[in-house]
């Protein structure tokens, strides 16, 4: 993939309502299925520095692996997302569906901001649509961290 060919990459947030430009990440490798990338948190914190994300794009999640400065891999953050990719741009926007799960390296998993999809709901930002293909996603997803499959998705980026 020569520079020319490198996809623009946005993060849409609904809550709050924002599109950003994901211009420091780098992205690894791309193709139909997946695209990988490295990057560093867009605002400095004290808990983790920079990780590595694979967006699936046929199952509409990323699994990002957070690290810290000592190189220590904190949890695996799944962002349930829903995407659009623009040719006339060459550029892929990523939706945030609201929905994350965590999962924690001794096995430990965590659903979070569920509510925030009903607040959506209740703000118009979403229809039930994209609120039902949200829980879908992260039906899916939870699926097959339960039934131990998931480390086969940790392993697109578990040595970037």
């Amino acid at each position: 993939m020569n520079e020319k060919n490198i996809p623009k990459m946005y993060r849409r947030r609904f809550i709050p309502d924002e599109k950003v430009l994901l211009k420091d990440d780098v992205i690894v490798e791309l193709n139909n299925d997946f695209i990988i990338t490295k990057w560093k948190v867009l605002k400095k914190r004290s808990d983790f520095s920079h990780g590595a994300s694979c967006y699936f794009l046929n199952d509409n999640f990323k699994v990002s692996k957070f690290i810290n400065e000592n190189e220590d891999i904190l949890y695996w953050y799944c962002d349930i997302v829903d995407w659009k990719y623009d040719s006339s741009e060459n550029s892929y926007t990523f939706n945030d569906l609201l929905i994350d799960v965590i999962v924690y390296e001794n096995g430990f998993v965590k659903v979070v901001d569920i509510g925030e999809v009903s607040d959506a709901l209740e703000r118009g930002l979403i229809d039930i649509s994209l609120a039902k293909k949200a829980l879908d996603i992260t039906d899916n997803l939870l699926n097959i961290i339960y039934s131990g499959k998931f480390d086969v998705y940790k392993n697109y980026i578990y040595n970037i």
